[in-house]
């Protein structure tokens, strides 16, 4: 069972259909592309804070390394569990840089996969959503569009 987090941005449109399609879904759980990329994640998810958190964190490591204070395996286990705690925390730095934008968390919902998640939400969320009214039809017509007469386009009068 999967869990995503639904967030809406702050200028959010007021048509419920252009609102659902600016919606962000955010899986909770453990990221395996922040585990085994995380700079490249952190910078293809522009989470600018903590991907300098991340290099300060990875230069104190190396710092102690190249000291030889400390044996070379426990700086291999310290960089381990730096990737560890941002392949665990991942998500939570995005709604967390999210919430910062002004962003706001709308709910979560739970599923199979990011699909059943979606659909699951939106059976919810949808009908508490008001409906815009379309543009009114012309006085006098049918709000049907009405095609010229096909002799009007040549100019012959019928």
């Amino acid at each position: 069972m999967q869990t995503f987090t639904v967030h809406e941005p702050p200028n959010a449109p007021a048509d419920r259909v252009d609102r659902a399609e600016s919606l962000v879904f955010i899986k909770d759980g453990f990221s395996w592309g922040a585990a085994l990329f995380g700079p490249l994640w952190l910078l293809a998810h522009r989470l600018w804070w903590p991907l300098i958190g991340y290099i300060a964190a990875y230069g104190g490591i190396e710092a102690v390394r190249l000291t030889r204070i400390i044996d070379q395996r426990w700086i291999g286990l310290c960089l381990l569990a730096l990737n560890l705690l941002l392949a665990f925390e991942g998500d939570t730095l995005r709604r967390w840089a999210l919430n910062r934008r002004g962003w706001r968390m709308l709910g979560a919902s739970n599923g199979r996969n990011r699909n059943e998640c979606e659909r699951r939400f939106f059976e919810a969320w949808i009908p508490s959503q008001p409906v815009l009214q379309a543009p009114a039809a012309a006085p006098g017509g049918t709000g049907a569009r009405e095609w010229p007469v096909i002799g009007s386009l040549t100019g012959a009068r019928p």
